[in-house]
């Protein structure tokens, strides 16, 4: 059962029924959004009350992620 709930940023926040073997499945829009594909791995974090899914990519798709950071830090002198 997939209920959508109005979240307060404007987004759709759904509320999904954990099964009796403890499985949820994510939602179409949300695995859209997200870019969620089948056997993708799935990072699971948990934070006082709340848990958090994190889609984890590829070293491939990764690549140039970080393009324009600033790589200047300062450096204690002896440091390399």
């Amino acid at each position: 059962m997939v209920i959508p709930i109005a979240y307060r940023y404007g987004n759709i926040m759904t509320a999904v029924t954990v099964s009796p073997k403890f499985q949820v499945v994510i939602p179409k829009d949300v695995r859209e959004s997200m870019g969620i594909i089948s056997g993708q791995k799935i990072q699971m974090l948990t934070f006082r009350d709340r848990i958090e899914l994190i889609p984890i990519k590829s070293m491939k798709e990764m690549k140039g992620f970080l393009e324009g950071i600033d790589t200047n830090v300062s450096r204690d002198s002896d440091r390399v």
